[in-house]
């Protein structure tokens, strides 16, 4: 089974294709044309480079963040449309999750810090286990300075990864010192490599999502949200 990953949480765009017997490959791009113009030029680029058919694809993963709020609108309606559009399934998977998964060899406890602009970081806790990583606890949005608590609370060496690891790394190290390593810098954002890796274990089990189901994972309001509530709440009785 060939499944493709669509990964756009972040500043960077990210497709993949894989199976479960090899990576076939994957391409990274951070542009600033449309998501979905970068989304869908890389699809059919990765096709043609790796001689796979679009039809031969057979179940779609998607990363839903929580991430950059247009960048995941756009990532996930290019997921599902193209999942709807082949009649095959479709899998969500979070993107801190694949972000940590990318770092998985490591023995240390796995953090993952996204960049969630308005000094706060999507902030994620993992467990090395065999194969891959297990989730500890909720995902939060937190100031640095939360962040740094949570791991300081742990007591445990931690590996940071991610761009808001790379963001606030003097916060980091000047509070948590030898506490923390960091991942490299080519590994700051979720793959959809990862995210393939991730889902085709799920696929084999047919845990499937279904369509309806699959949504952006948002842990605040969006900025014109909360414009809008500013202005109801300023607004007379």
């Amino acid at each position: 089974m060939i499944v493709l990953g669509i990964e756009t949480s972040t500043p960077q765009t990210s497709v993949a294709l894989g199976s479960d017997e090899q990576m076939l490959g994957s391409i990274s791009l951070a542009a600033r044309r449309a998501r979905h113009e970068v989304a869908i030029s890389a699809l059919e680029r990765l096709l043609e480079w790796t001689g796979v058919e679009l039809t031969q694809v057979g179940g779609v993963a998607v990363g839903i963040g929580p991430g950059l709020f247009t960048g995941l609108r756009v990532g996930v309606e290019t997921g599902k449309s193209l999942a709807q559009t082949l009649g095959v399934p479709i899998i969500g998977v979070a993107s801190l999750d694949a972000l940590a998964f990318g770092s998985r060899t490591t023995r240390r406890t796995i953090v993952s810090a996204i960049d969630a602009r308005r000094g706060e970081v999507y902030f994620g806790r993992y467990l090395p286990v065999p194969g891959g990583v297990a989730r500890q606890g909720e995902f939060q949005l937190l100031s640095p300075e939360g962040a740094v608590a949570e791991i300081q609370a742990s007591g445990e060496e931690t590996l940071l990864v991610g761009n808001g690891a790379t963001l606030y790394r003097h916060t980091f190290e000047s509070e948590l010192g030898g506490q923390v390593t960091f991942a490299p810098s080519a590994l700051d954002h979720p793959d959809a490599s990862s995210l393939v890796g991730l889902a085709l274990p799920r696929f084999e089990r047919e845990e499937h999502d279904q369509l309806f189901d699959i949504a952006p994972l948002y842990l605040r309001k969006s900025d014109a949200e909360i414009a809008w509530d500013q202005r109801a709440g300023s607004d007379p009785a």
